[in-house]
C-alpha cells in the first residue's frame, strides 16, 4: 500500500481513547489510514514533517450562519450614538435596502427609531439588525409595509421576521458569494465541518432556495443543513405512517453525503438574552419582563411533536429555562407517542438551566449544543440581567458532563467569535472579556473543552462515526496548531498553521 500523505513529526492528540497520541499520521483516499507504526514503514506520495506541532481532530461547529456572516451590510458593531450609525448609514451605496448590521441597543446613548433613519434613508427601505439575531430597528418605509404592527422602528422576533419577509429573497449568488467569505475565515480558526442553523425560511434564512446555494458553492469545508420547520407543510402520506407534516419528497435527517447533508429540522421556543427576549420562568433582574415563547405552547408542542414523527433530528431554539421546559415536555410526549431510539434530539443554546432541569435533559438523550463565547463577549450583561442566582445556571459546562450528557461546542457565528480556541479557553476559565467569573463551578478540563467540539459536536451532527478522532478509518479533517492548549496559558492566542479536510489542505498559514 502506498499512502497519498504522511504527517510526521507531529504532536497528535487524538481524542481516541484507544490510541490517545501519536506523532506520525498516514492518509489515503481522504481518510486516516493509520497512526505511527501503522504506517511508518509504509512508502507515500508525499511526506511533510510538521515540526512538532500540535494536531488535533478538525473542529465541528454545530450551530452557525455562513450565509448571515459572510453578508456585506453596513458594519455598525460597536457604535454607541445615534448620530455615528446615521453617519455610517448616510450615502450608502446603491438604490435598494439599506442594511445594517451589528446593532447593540445596550450600548447605545438613545435607542434607534424609524424617524432616525428616515433622515438618511432617501425614499429607500432600510434594515438594521441587532447583533442578537433576534431584533432590529427599520424605517417608516418599511413600517408602512407592516401596518398590523405599531413600533417606533425596534422590531422583535416575529414582528421582525415579518420586516425581514419583506426583504427578501437574496439571489443565489450573494448567498454563494457569503458562503465562500465565510469558509475561508472559519479554515483560518481550524473549523471543518459547520452546521447551518436553519435554511429556507424563518429568521436566518437567506432564499427558499437556500439548499441550492450550498450545492453551487461546492465548499471547501463539510456542511449540514439545518432545515427550518416553518418549511413543514401538510402531506398527503399514508395514515399507516403516521406523518401529518413534512418537507416535500418526505426528507429528513441524514440525506446527503459526508460533504454536505440534511441535519436537524430547526424550530425556535424562544428568543435571545440580548434582546431579553428569552422566555423565563422568572423576569430578567430589576424588570417585570419575563421573555417570551416564540409561538404559542400548543403551536409550539405541535411542531416539535410532528418533526418527531416525520423521522427528523430535532434541533430546537431554547434559551430560557420556560423555554426549555417546553421543549423538554415536547420531546417527552413525542418519544410516549412513537419512541424512537437514538433520536438524538437538541437543545440550541440551552442558555439557561435550572438545576432540576438536568436530570430531564439526560433521561430524553438530548444534546446541549452551547456557545460558551456568548458568556466571554456579553457575560457581565448576562450575570447582571439573570442576578446572583441564575447566573451560575447559564450555558452550563461541568454540570451536563457530571449528569451523562453530551454536550456540543458551536458559536452561532456571526452573533459572537466563532474561533473554537476562544470558546475552549472561556470553557476551560469560566472569565468574561472583563475578567468577571461566570460560574465558574461550571468550568471543565482542557480535554473535555476539546471533545466539545471535535466529538460532542460530531455526535450532536450525527457523524461520530466518521469525524471527531484522529481513528483510522475515519476522514482525514484536522487542525495544526501552534502550541498545545494543554499546557498553554493562552489558549485563544494559539496559532492556527494548517487546517486539512478530507486528507488535503484547505488552509495553511503564511510564514
Amino acid at each position: 500500500m502506498k499512502l497519498d500523505l504522511k504527517l510526521t513529526g507531529c504532536r497528535a492528540i487524538t481524542m481516541d481513547p484507544a490510541r490517545p497520541a501519536a506523532h506520525t499520521i498516514g492518509i489515503w483516499q481522504g481518510r486516516v489510514a493509520g497512526l505511527d507504526e501503522q504506517v511508518e514503514d509504509l512508502p507515500a506520495t508525499e511526506t511533510v514533517d510538521l515540526g512538532n506541532a500540535v494536531v488535533l481532530p478538525g473542529f465541528i461547529d454545530a450551530h452557525t450562519h455562513l450565509a448571515w456572516n459572510g453578508r456585506r451590510t453596513i458594519d455598525i458593531t460597536g457604535l454607541t450614538a445615534v448620530t455615528q450609525i446615521l453617519d455610517r448609514l448616510a450615502d450608502a451605496p446603491g438604490t435598494g435596502w439599506i442594511e445594517a448590521s451589528g446593532y447593540d441597543r445596550r450600548i447605545m446613548d438613545r435607542p434607534l427609531t424609524a424617524l432616525d433613519l428616515d433622515r438618511i434613508s432617501d425614499g429607500r427601505p432600510v434594515y438594521v439588525a441587532d447583533l442578537s439575531g433576534h431584533a432590529c430597528v427599520v424605517n417608516s418605509l418599511v413600517l408602512k409595509q407592516l401596518p398590523e404592527i405599531t413600533s417606533d422602528g425596534w422590531l422583535t422576533e416575529n414582528e421582525q421576521l415579518a420586516a425581514r419577509t419583506l426583504r427578501l429573497p437574496y439571489s443565489l449568488d450573494e448567498i454563494t458569494a457569503e458562503l465562500h467569505t465565510s469558509a475561508r475565515q472559519v479554515l483560518s480558526e481550524g473549523v471543518t465541518m459547520c452546521a447551518e442553523a436553519g435554511i429556507g425560511a424563518g429568521l436566518i434564512a437567506s432564499s427558499p432556495l437556500e439548499a441550492a446555494a450550498y450545492q453551487r458553492a461546492q465548499l471547501p469545508i463539510r456542511v449540514q443543513l439545518m432545515v427550518s420547520a416553518h418549511v413543514l407543510h401538510d402531506v398527503a402520506a399514508d395514515p399507516s405512517d403516521g406523518i401529518p407534516r413534512a418537507i416535500d419528497l418526505g426528507l429528513h435527517t441524514g440525506f446527503g453525503s459526508d460533504v454536505l447533508s440534511i441535519g436537524a429540522l430547526k424550530l425556535w421556543t424562544d428568543g435571545g438574552m440580548m434582546a431579553r427576549t428569552a422566555a423565563l420562568s422568572e423576569p430578567y433582574l430589576g424588570s417585570d419582563n419575563a421573555g417570551r415563547l416564540a409561538e404559542s405552547e400548543e403551536f409550539l408542542r405541535a411542531a416539535i411533536i410532528d418533526g418527531h414523527h416525520a423521522g427528523w433530528q430535532l434541533a430546537v431554539h431554547a434559551i430560557g429555562d420556560r423555554a426549555i421546559d417546553v421543549t423538554l415536555d415536547a420531546v417527552q410526549e413525542a418519544q410516549r407517542q412513537r419512541p424512537r431510539t437514538d433520536a438524538r434530539h437538541r437543545i440550541e443554546h440551552c442558555g439557561l438551566v435550572r438545576p432540576e432541569q438536568l436530570d430531564r435533559i439526560a433521561t430524553l438523550g438530548m444534546v446541549p449544543v452551547i456557545q460558551p463565547t456568548f458568556l466571554y463577549s456579553y457575560g457581565d450583561d448576562y450575570s447582571e440581567i439573570m442576578g446572583e442566582t441564575r447566573a451560575p445556571w447559564m450555558y452550563r459546562g461541568r454540570s451536563f458532563l457530571d449528569h451523562g450528557i453530551t454536550v456540543a461546542g458551536s458559536s452561532d457565528r456571526p452573533v459572537a467569535d466563532g474561533a473554537p480556541l476562544r470558546a475552549i479557553e472561556f470553557m476551560v476559565r469560566r472569565q468574561s472579556s472583563s475578567g468577571r467569573a461566570v460560574g465558574p463551578a461550571e468550568a471543565i478540563t482542557v480535554e473535555e473543552a476539546i471533545h466539545a467540539y471535535t466529538l460532542g459536536s460530531a455526535y450532536a451532527c450525527r457523524k461520530e462515526h466518521v469525524l471527531g478522532s484522529l481513528t483510522p478509518g475515519k476522514l482525514a479533517d484536522l487542525v495544526v496548531l501552534g502550541d498545545d492548549p494543554r499546557t498553554s496559558d493562552a489558549i485563544a492566542e494559539i496559532p492556527v498553521l494548517a487546517t486539512m479536510v478530507g486528507g488535503s489542505f484547505s488552509f495553511q498559514r503564511a510564514s
